[in-house]
C-alpha cells in the first residue's frame, strides 16, 4: 500500500530537495507532477531549471488538474512513487481557470471554487491510493507572512491553507521544512 507525504514550508527553504529525497527513499519507479504552466518569461526560466535539475529518468506529467488523464498514460501506470511540486501552483492556476475578478466576486462563488480545488486534489489522491502508488505532495506554508494586502491575496492564501489542511489530514506523513531541515509534523 502507498504512502502519502505532505512536505511544506516557506519559500526556497528545501521542500523540493526534501521531497526528492523522500521519493528517492521510497524508491521504484519515480515520476513527477509538475502544476507549473508558463505565463511569462520569468516563468519559463523557472520551469526549464526544475527541469533541468530533475533526473532524466523520472517522467513527468505536466497538469494541475483532470488527474484521472493520467490513467490513460503508460508511463505514469508504471510508477510506484510520485511527486507533486506544488500545490500553490496548483491552486493558483485552478483559481485563474475560473472567469472572475477576484477583487469583486462573492464569497459564494469562492466556496465553489475552493470546492472544485479540493475535488481536483482528493482526486488524485484517490487516484494514487487506488494504484497503491506512493505520493509525496510539496506546497508552501502560506500562513506565517504578513496579511496580503489585496482580495485575491487574502482568498488565495486561504483557500491555499485549507488546502495544506486538507492534504495534512489525509497524509500518512508530514513535514515542515525550514532551512534545509526537516521537522515531522506527522
Amino acid at each position: 500500500m502507498g504512502k502519502v507525504i505532505l512536505v511544506t514550508g516557506g519559500a526556497r527553504s528545501g521542500k523540493s530537495t526534501y521531497a526528492e529525497n523522500c521519493v528517492a527513499e521510497l524508491g521504484g519507479t519515480i515520476g513527477y507532477i509538475a502544476t507549473a504552466k508558463v505565463t511569462d518569461a520569468d516563468m519559463e526560466k523557472r520551469i526549464e531549471h526544475h527541469r533541468a535539475s530533475r533526473p532524466a529518468e523520472w517522467p513527468t506529467f505536466e497538469l494541475y488538474n483532470n488527474f484521472q488523464t493520467l490513467l490513460g498514460d503508460d508511463d505514469f501506470m508504471g510508477c510506484d512513487t510520485l511527486i507533486l511540486d506544488c500545490i500553490t501552483i496548483l491552486v493558483t492556476n485552478n483559481m485563474f481557470d475560473h472567469d472572475v475578478d477576484y477583487d469583486t466576486v462573492s464569497m459564494d462563488e469562492v466556496t465553489i471554487i475552493e470546492s472544485s480545488i479540493a475535488d481536483e486534489i482528493m482526486s488524485l489522491i484517490d487516484l494514487v491510493r487506488a494504484m497503491e502508488m506512493n505520493l509525496v505532495i510539496v506546497s508552501n506554508e502560506v500562513g506565517l507572512g504578513l496579511v496580503p494586502p489585496y482580495r485575491l491575496g487574502n482568498i488565495f492564501r486561504d483557500i491555499a491553507g485549507r488546502m495544506n489542511q486538507m492534504i495534512a489530514s489525509e497524509a500518512d506523513e508530514a513535514y515542515f521544512i525550514v532551512s534545509g531541515l526537516p521537522l515531522k509534523l506527522k
